[in-house]
């Protein structure tokens, strides 16, 4: 069997025999010719099955749309009246003179040939593996990797470590809400899933690695909307002995270096800073989008800053907790407000969120690193001394062994596809997400537990609250 050759190198092959592999995306039988369009991850190209094989023309004809099919043949140059400019192969053609079906296919439940943005979404996502044949879906999914691979590298030369952190780890009552897991091994006791690795981040700093990221699973129990699931990914990045400006201008290096290699331009380089107070006063918001209609049209990319946040805000019964996490440094001239407890509605945070096109793209602090600092956080928030023991007594614990100072940021790697791609939901730059009703793709979830399950885990349910 000759060696299989990818569409997209197929010009370079004219003249001689290939074989091809991929999808059958359109079939048209004119009777004595049958023409094929077939595309595997390279590309489109078309191929024709001529008369005087018989057996071969029989097999043609039982084709149909999306069989998976080997096909040999001699490439061709094809007529000048022909040629389909806008075509990767529009000057090429597939003379088949063999053709293996390798796996045949029901006719698809909706059509792949245009965007399937329109299709209802519930279709979309139970027949998620055939949405994201589409080239709009591929193209989509695609460009995450190379974002996230650029942006990786860029770290690796930068002397950055990567390292994992746990998926199983404590529940903690600040942030969103938890996802459980229960613990088979000690009942009545539960796992949490990381809302963020940001402890752990914070811990290797301790631990010396001066220099960390990962691309981060980020699962939270928060209420779904265009821009936002139970499950996100993360470029998540920390660095010891830094000040604010020397994380922004990494992740501004990064970013530039990353967006431009993949062929898109910035509004505005340096980024624009802007304060939190000037933001709400000019947008009425710390998200805003900086580009012209014009700009809006061509793709551009108007990335800013938003630094200065006030660390905290009242709730709704009048008592403080943070804005963006508890684990922020004060700007270094609040830190003896933040230590006494005076103005603290005043206090401003190291916090630096990074704006494009009117998403919150990412956002980040410098941290405390001190436990003394981390201390007077929480009992600004109304915590005992036992309360803040059990909440983050770990932290407090290693702190008191020499750690840096250090600050880092998450980017979210959903939320800067779509500025890269112009999508306006999650969903479009993920290759399983959810339904706006949190149900999974392709796969029931959630969905009870077997009896056997739940006396394992030592879990009895409430009849009354099932639905």
């Amino acid at each position: 069997m000759t060696d299989r050759i990818l569409i997209g190198e197929l010009r370079q092959h004219i003249g001689k025999t290939v074989s091809i592999s991929g999808w059958v995306d359109v079939r048209r039988d004119q009777g004595k010719l049958v023409f094929f369009d077939v595309r595997d991850r390279t590309g489109y190209v078309q191929g024709v099955v001529l008369p005087g094989n018989e057996e071969l023309m029989a097999i043609a004809k039982e084709v149909r749309s999306e069989f998976v099919v080997r096909m040999e043949g001699i490439i061709n140059k094809r007529p000048e009246k022909n040629v389909q400019a806008d075509r990767i192969n529009g000057n090429i053609e597939l003379e088949i003179k063999a053709l293996t079906v390798l796996s045949s296919s029901d006719t698809i439940p909706f059509e792949i040939g245009s965007d399937t943005s329109g299709i209802d979404e519930n279709a979309r996502l139970r027949y998620r593996y055939i949405d994201l044949r589409s080239a709009r879906m591929q193209k989509n999914i695609r460009m995450r990797s190379e974002f996230v691979q650029r942006c990786r590298e860029f770290l690796f030369n930068k002397s950055f470590t990567e390292i994992e952190t746990p998926l199983l780890t404590e529940s903690t009552p600040e942030g969103s809400r938890d996802f459980v897991v229960p613990s088979r091994l000690n009942p009545g006791k539960f796992y949490a899933l990381p809302q963020s690795p940001q402890q752990y981040k914070q811990l290797l700093m301790t631990a010396g690695f001066e220099r960390y990221f990962q691309t981060a699973r980020a699962i939270r129990d928060e209420d779904l909307r265009a821009d936002r699931g139970f499950e996100h990914t993360q470029i998540d990045i920390e660095m010891s002995f830094v000040e604010r400006d020397d994380v922004m201008a990494m992740v501004e290096h990064m970013i530039t270096e990353t967006v431009e290699a993949m062929g898109f331009t910035i509004k505005d380089k340096p980024f624009p800073r802007i304060s939190y107070k000037e933001s709400m006063e000019k947008y009425g918001a710390d998200k805003f989008d900086l580009r012209t209609e014009e700009e809006k049209e061509k793709g551009i990319l108007a990335y800013a800053w938003v630094i200065d946040f006030p660390f905290f805000e009242k709730t709704e019964e009048e008592k403080w907790t943070f804005t963006h996490n508890p684990f922020s440094m004060p700007i270094p001239e609040h830190v003896e407000k933040l230590m006494t407890g005076e103005d603290i509605g005043d206090i401003l945070t190291t916090q630096y969120d990074l704006i494009c096109n009117g998403y919150e793209s990412g956002g980040g602090s410098i941290r405390a690193h001190r436990p003394e600092i981390l201390e007077a956080t929480y009992k600004v928030m109304g915590y005992s001394s036992e309360e803040t023991e059990a909440s983050i007594g770990h932290m407090l614990q290693a702190f008191k062994y020499g750690t840096p100072p250090h600050g880092g940021i998450a980017l979210g790697v959903e939320r800067n596809l779509m500025n890269l791609t112009g999508e306006t939901y999650l969903r479009e730059v993920q290759a399983f997400p959810m339904t706006r009703g949190g149900q999974t793709a392709v796969m029931n979830a959630p969905k009870p537990l077997a009896e056997k399950q739940l006396k394992e885990l030592g879990i009895s349910i409430d009849k009354k609250n099932e639905k």
